[in-house]
């Protein structure tokens, strides 16, 4: 049975606040003689956790340890994931909050998205000197892609919704590992290395990622006592401090006045963002999309988010190609084109619902994904984008594709993170967050820890040159389209699989690579993440892994596919329910330096 969310005695509450107040480090989890280390599969009883980092996923399973549930344990690692991975994610960004509820069998979502502020106007990223469309460079290092953030609104929803603790105790890991520091890794450091020369014009960024003038070397240990302050005064006065209170007021005026070394010669635009756009931000719940796929309920994030949508479509595309192909060959070339049809409608159709109408139901409809599906030639690659359908509700057999253009698509930054966590009461969260590119903004507010996100670089920056409805312009208030796809797998109503990945566009694919190489490939669970991956996005070419290339470049491109090679895909997160109680937690065993999977009680 789940865990009911608890009602909070007074004391409980003052004394985790009294805690918050302490000026040094905060131990709140226990040393152990077998602490555990860092490995990308887990199996056991209990409840699990899968992430990235090994800070956040010790996190999330000493809160599941000490008897919270799986919404408590995801909020508590994402908070950790705000100091260690804070070039993907942090209070400073947003993301989406899927929920299975064990005692209902719901899944629910929450919509945590960044909103545009009150001022920003479709040709807001158009250069008023030149008339064309802002350099992306310059785009992303300003105040003008800082979007309002969403953030610890979704924490906050998701507490009170499913949780069984307070959001003051959820931080109190995340204190810890703020003020002790962690220790930098390759990955942490080669991210830095990437983005030093903008780093190194932003003030603040400066002064906490480049400490002495250069990256954190390898082995270091960083610590954030800015951040540590700012979670306390969260803790303190609830996220209303940072939508209402300080915060708000600090965040504003980065956004509008960007502390930029006077020396630095890049210019740093200012942003549109008001004290209004702030209070106003509100959380989203939202009905999840779902698509069944050789009999398994498939639940993901609806628009604002494209993830949903298109991972949907592409599973029903392929379950209208037939039975899963025997022939790795085929099956991936299946993979590919069906990923290359449902790109094309998403470009074309999906954006903030509350802007666009967006043709939800026909997307996932099986009488759409049939007409799709029948343009896919078993022997020969599309020779490069193809048209968006048209998901009206009148399906033929066979449709020919519309002589229309593809609508533009927005680039989408690479840098997000996932993680997953279960309880031993059989709850289920999937939970993928971001601040964009790596870096975010790169602009950090003076004194608080935390990056700004540029989310609002996810909108098209002008139409697309066809003339076609774009449904991803820039307005005042709006969610720019996302991919992020956090995904619940159920058979009869019971979770079978919980995934997400990070990964800006290519989150789609990955997340349908691993679902396909699971339930059609009859790979295990790490298989299914570690296995080599390629991304076709509706373009003349698909990137793929140098792993997928050596194995599978010469008989796809005997079919027509052409391919550009690219480092890696993903860092994919992911649980298997195996029966029994026994949850299998999976990570990526190399990509972005390698994951952390966590199990309450390991087996063996």
């Amino acid at each position: 049975m789940a865990m009911r969310r608890r009602s909070f005695a007074s004391g409980t509450v003052v004394a985790v606040i009294a805690a918050l107040t302490l000026a040094g480090p905060v131990p709140v989890m226990a040393e152990t003689t077998s602490a555990p280390v860092k490995a990308p599969v887990a199996v056991g009883y209990g409840g699990a956790v899968a992430t990235v980092d090994l800070d956040a996923s010790r996190a999330a399973l000493e809160v599941l340890r000490s008897g919270g549930n799986a919404a408590d344990a995801a909020v508590a690692a994402a908070a950790v994931l705000g100091v260690t991975e804070p070039y993907s994610s942090g209070i400073g960004g947003g993301g989406f909050f899927v929920h299975y509820d064990a005692r209902t069998g719901a899944v629910s979502t929450v919509d945590g998205r960044e909103t545009a502020p009150a001022r920003m106007r479709p040709d807001s990223f158009i250069d008023p000197v030149t008339g064309q469309p802002l350099p992306f460079d310059q785009a992303v290092t300003s105040g003008l892609s800082v979007g309002v953030p969403g953030t610890p609104g979704t924490w906050q929803r998701a507490l009170d919704r499913w949780g069984s603790r307070p959001l003051a105790r959820e931080l109190l890991p995340a204190i810890e590992v703020a003020e002790r520091g962690f220790v930098v890794d390759q990955t942490f450091h080669d991210q830095t290395l990437a983005n030093f020369a903008r780093f190194n014009d932003i003030l603040p960024t400066r002064a906490l990622f480049l400490p002495d003038g250069q990256a954190p070397p390898v082995g270091s240990r960083l610590r954030n006592h800015d951040l540590a302050q700012t979670y306390r005064l969260i803790a303190r006065d609830g996220v209303g401090a940072l939508y209402n209170g300080p915060i708000a007021g600090e965040i504003v005026d980065t956004v509008q006045h960007p502390p930029v070394d006077p020396a630095a010669t890049r210019p740093v635009r200012p942003g549109l963002m008001e004290p209004g756009d702030l209070g106003a931000y509100r959380t989203l719940d939202r009905e999840p999309t779902r698509v069944r796929y050789r009999g398994l309920d498939v639940y993901s994030m609806a628009p604002p988010s494209s993830g949903g949508s298109t991972v949907g479509e592409a599973l029903n595309i392929m379950q209208a190609l037939g039975a899963p192909a025997a022939d790795p060959v085929h099956a991936l070339h299946n993979y590919l084109e069906a990923s290359r049809f449902s790109f094309a409608d998403r470009n074309r159709y999906v954006g903030d619902p509350a802007y666009v109408d967006v043709p939800l139901d026909e997307l996932l409809s099986r009488g759409f994904a049939g007409e799709r599906a029948c343009l896919i030639n078993p022997d020969t690659a599309a020779p490069g984008p193809v048209p968006p359908g048209s998901p009206d509700g009148e399906y033929l057999p066979c449709a020919a594709a519309p002589g229309m253009a593809e609508a533009a698509s927005a680039h989408e930054g690479l840098s997000t993170t996932n993680l997953v966590t279960a309880d031993r009461w059989g709850n289920v969260v999937a939970y993928t967050l971001t601040i964009e590119q790596t870096g975010g903004s790169g602009i950090v507010v003076p004194g608080r820890g935390f990056l700004l996100n540029n989310e609002l670089t996810d909108f098209s920056f002008a139409p697309p040159a066809s003339g076609l409805p774009d449904p991803n312009l820039p307005a005042p208030g709006k969610r720019p389209r996302s991919s992020m796809a956090p995904t619940i797998v159920l058979h009869d109503g019971a979770p079978v699989l919980a995934v997400g990945s990070p990964g800006g566009a290519s989150i789609i694919t990955t997340v349908l690579q691993v679902l396909l190489n699971r339930l059609d490939g009859g790979m295990t669970l790490p298989d299914a993440i570690a296995a080599p991956r390629a991304s076709q996005r509706n373009s003349a070419t698909s990137q793929a892994e140098p792993a997928f290339l050596a194995a599978y470049e010469a008989p796809l491109r005997a079919k027509g596919h052409a391919f550009v090679p690219i480092a890696e895909l993903g860092a994919a997160t992911g649980l298997e329910f195996l029966g029994h109680d026994l949850i299998q937690a999976a990570a990526e065993p190399t990509r972005r330096g390698g994951g952390s999977a966590l199990v309450v009680r390991p087996t063996g």
